[in-house]
C-alpha cells in the first residue's frame, strides 16, 4: 500500500494567524473624509465671524436656559397629549364599527396634511373665527361661555396645534405597530383562554413595541425641533429667546449657535435614552452566538 510522502502534503492552513485583506479603496476614502473634517474643523475655528466667545458668554444665559426648557415642556407635553390621542385614533381606525372608523382616518388625513406652521397660526386667530367657545346643549341653551382671546394664549395655542399635530402621526405609527403582530398570536392567546384586554396588553403590544419605539423616538426627537415654529405666535420658546437677544445686539450668528449647541445636547440624550428602549424591548429577538469556553490544549502522551 503505497503512503504520499510528507513533503507532497497540502500546508495545513491556521486561520487565527490569517490577516485582513489590504483595501486601497478603503484607505483612500477614508483619508478623504479626514482631510474633509480637519478642513470642516479648521473653518470653524479659524473662522472669526462666529464668535465663540460671545456663544459662550449666552451659553447659560437664564434667558436662553428658561427658552430651552419651554421648549422641553412642550415636547413632553405635546408627546404626551398626542400619544394618547392617536391611540385612540388607531384603535378607532382598526375598529369595525364604520362612523368611528371613518372619522379616525379623516381626522389623521387632514391633520397629518396641514402643516404645523399653518396650525400654530390658525389656532392662535382662533378667536376670529369663535370670539366666544360655549359648552351647552346642541341647538338649545347653552351653560357656560368663555372669552377665546383669554383661553387661546400663545401657550395654549402651541399645545393644541403640537398635540393635534402628533396625534396624527402616532396613530399611524401605533397602527402599524398593532397590524405587524400576526393574527396567529391573538388566536393562540384566545385558544389559552386569554380575555380581549390581557391579549393586547400581554401579547399583542409588548410584540408592537419593537415596531413603534423607533418611529416614536424619530417623532419626539422630530417634535422637539418642531418646537421651534411656536417663536412666530411669540411663544417663548429657546429659539425665540435668541431671537429676542440677537435683536438688541445684532449678533445673529452666535445666538443661533447657542440655539444650535442646545438643540444637539438634548436631542444627543433623547437618541441614547431611544436606544435603551429599543434594547429593551428588543430583548429575545436578536440572535447571538453563545460563545465557547476558552479550553487549555493538553497533551496526550
Amino acid at each position: 500500500m503505497s503512503t504520499v510522502p510528507a513533503a507532497d502534503a497540502a500546508p495545513t492552513v491556521d486561520v487565527a494567524n490569517a490577516r485582513a485583506r489590504l483595501r486601497p479603496g478603503r484607505l483612500i476614502g477614508g483619508a478623504v473624509l479626514l482631510l474633509v473634517t480637519v478642513g470642516i474643523l479648521w473653518f470653524f475655528v479659524s473662522n472669526e465671524r462666529f464668535e465663540w466667545n460671545v456663544v459662550a458668554e449666552y451659553l447659560f444665559n437664564p434667558s436662553v436656559l428658561l427658552g430651552l426648557g419651554m421648549s422641553i415642556m412642550l415636547t413632553i407635553i405635546g408627546m404626551v397629549l398626542g400619544s394618547v390621542l392617536g391611540t385612540v385614533l388607531a384603535a378607532g381606525q382598526l375598529s369595525d364599527f364604520w362612523p368611528v372608523k371613518a372619522a379616525s382616518i379623516v381626522f389623521v388625513g387632514v391633520f397629518r396634511g396641514i402643516p404645523p406652521l399653518v396650525q400654530l397660526i390658525f389656532w392662535f386667530n382662533l378667536a376670529y373665527l369663535l370670539p366666544r367657545i360655549t359648552v351647552g346643549v346642541p341647538f338649545g341653551p347653552e351653560l357656560f361661555s368663555w372669552s377665546t382671546n383669554d383661553l387661546i394664549t400663545p401657550l395654549t395655542a402651541a399645545i393644541i396645534g403640537l398635540s393635534l399635530h402628533e396625534a396624527a402621526y402616532m396613530a399611524e405609527i401605533i397602527r402599524a405597530g398593532i397590524l405587524s403582530v400576526d393574527q396567529g398570536q391573538r388566536d393562540a392567546a384566545a385558544a389559552m383562554g386569554f380575555g380581549r384586554w390581557h391579549t393586547f396588553s400581554r401579547i399583542v403590544l409588548p410584540q408592537a413595541m419593537r415596531v413603534i419605539i423607533p418611529p416614536t423616538g424619530s417623532q419626539v426627537i422630530a417634535l422637539l425641533k418642531g418646537t421651534s415654529l411656536v417663536s412666530v405666535i411669540a411663544m417663548g420658546d429657546l429659539l425665540h429667546a435668541v431671537q429676542v437677544i440677537y435683536n438688541r445686539t445684532y449678533e445673529v450668528v452666535p445666538m443661533l449657535i447657542v440655539a444650535v449647541v442646545w438643540y444637539l445636547v438634548v436631542v444627543t440624550a433623547l437618541t441614547l435614552v431611544q436606544r435603551r428602549v429599543e434594547e429593551h424591548f428588543g430583548r429575545g429577538t436578536a440572535r447571538i452566538a453563545a460563545r465557547r469556553p476558552i479550553r487549555k490544549a493538553k497533551e496526550a502522551r
